[in-house]
């Protein structure tokens, strides 16, 4: 069982943000959170009164009034640690809330730990693990697709698709283990035929949420896209016209970006984190040949390449060559002109029909809603809004492609007739990984790793 988890203790918390504010909300949890406010409530007695309901009062640290609070009373199990829950709602002074934390500390509760009321509810059977932590992806949350990503994870779709997995594939587990008991016998629980049939089939559902994973994760940190082109093209200037602040540096001494800048801006509820590098070229100067050199990794790395050339500058040799360099990296990318304020008409002519191409003025902020429209294509944000399950998470992510692994030694296995206890070994190893994802297979590490990246008072 984690450190972090002392069931006999009641925890104090607050669960608004930290700072002054209209009010705040202090929140106990635990078998004696109940009596613990009763001693510092002057009202209704706590202990009488119906779960799920609300009290005005006062708190007191003696005779000394310390606020006017409302007081929302939760009994366990039906709450959100299955504990005993309170709720004091007080005023947002700083001092108020320290005042009220520091008595009820006074009275026996100790000061929660990152994450524990979750992580309660968890080791309570509230939810399990996935959902646990789409709770802190939730509060996370800047763009709607992030929100709908952890809404659905909360809501259980990815333990739904886990659970059904991993049951299947207990059951036959279950079969071979019980060949071994009869191994004198030489007898079969298990149809080999119907096993190598079922982990196709959870081959096949596994796929596709590995694969899921590139966009989820998008989703969850931002889509990484990256501005990249020669020096002085007017990245830096798109940059800034995107975010529609002066982000970057601009000027027109070639290199002056010499390290990636980056911010994030939600298009029709998609995130997407921009990343303004330094220009591709040959160079001797030390410090810009690094920023290049990052440049080169920041594209790798990229879901997504805005490939920025200038119109009035930049020659054809100059993009077919950075064209081929970019389908090297098999990462999408869109072709865009800059400076059409300054090209002459007949090269704007000629690649007006190029529909792979588009022109825009970063300087002149032409063009921009354009582009924008097109990088929401290229992602596709209405394959974010279906409600389909998503991986977001690269514990899970991991986890699957352990799982993908054992499930693929089964495989092998019985295409080349192993015996039955390195059959089950494999079995057991992907129902030790499909179990680490939802938590029927945990360790004390794992929990404190997970559950300490949570707010205090969540």
């Amino acid at each position: 069982m984690s450190k972090l988890y002392q069931k006999e203790d009641t925890i104090v918390a607050l669960a608004t943000p930290a700072g002054t504010g209209a009010i705040g909300v202090i929140r106990l949890s635990g078998k004696q959170a109940i009596a613990m406010a009763d001693q510092v409530f002057s009202g209704k007695s706590l202990s009488k009164q119906k779960s799920h309901t609300i009290h005005h009062g006062w708190i007191k640290d003696e005779d000394e009034i310390l606020d006017e609070v409302l007081v929302s009373l939760f009994k366990g199990p039906t709450s959100y640690t299955k504990e005993d829950v309170v709720e004091i709602s007080c005023h947002g002074s700083v001092y108020v809330i320290k005042s009220i934390i520091r008595l009820l500390i006074s009275k026996g509760a100790r000061l929660a730990k990152a994450g524990e009321f979750t992580q309660r509810a968890f080791l309570h059977g509230q939810m399990d693990l996935v959902q646990a932590e789409a709770v802190a992806d939730l509060i996370a949350s800047e763009s709607a697709a992030a929100h709908q990503a952890a809404v659905n994870q909360m809501r259980g779709g990815i333990s739904k698709e886990i659970r059904r997995l991993r049951e299947e594939l207990i059951h036959f587990a279950s079969m071979i283990e019980l060949e071994l008991d009869f191994s004198e016998e030489d007898v079969e629980f298990a149809s080999r035929d119907d096993l190598k049939k079922l982990v196709n089939n959870l081959l096949a559902v596994i796929a596709p949420l590995i694969e899921s994973f590139q966009w989820g994760n998008a989703i969850k940190n931002g889509i990484p896209t990256v501005i990249a082109g020669r020096p002085n093209v007017g990245k830096s200037t798109l940059l800034n016209a995107l975010l529609n602040e002066e982000k970057a540096i601009v000027s027109e001494i070639p290199g002056t970006t010499r390290d990636f800048i980056e911010d994030e801006m939600v298009l029709e509820g998609i995130p997407f984190r921009f990343i303004d590098t330094a220009g591709l070229r040959d160079t001797e100067d030390t410090i810009e040949a690094l920023g290049i050199a990052r440049t080169k990794e920041k594209m790798e790395q990229a879901s997504l390449i805005l490939y920025l050339f200038d119109l009035s500058q930049t020659t054809q040799e100059e993009i077919d060559a950075d064209r081929e360099q970019l389908k090297e990296l098999r990462i999408p990318f869109l072709q865009i002109g800059n400076k059409k304020d300054l090209a002459p008409d007949d090269l704007l002519d000629r690649f007006e029909n190029r529909k792979e191409v588009m022109l825009i003025s970063a300087l002149k902020k032409e063009n921009l809603d354009q582009l924008k429209a097109r990088l929401l294509e290229v992602v596709q944000p209405d394959d974010f809004k279906t409600g389909e399950t998503m991986v977001t998470n690269l514990r899970h992510f991991q986890s699957l492609q352990a799982t993908k692994k054992a499930l693929d030694d089964v495989i092998a296995a019985l295409d080349k007739g192993r015996t039955g206890d390195l059959l089950a070994l494999d079995i057991r190893q992907a129902l030790h990984h499909l179990g680490e994802i939802t938590g029927e297979i945990t360790t004390e590490d794992l929990l404190d790793n997970i559950f300490s990246k949570f707010c205090i008072g969540k």
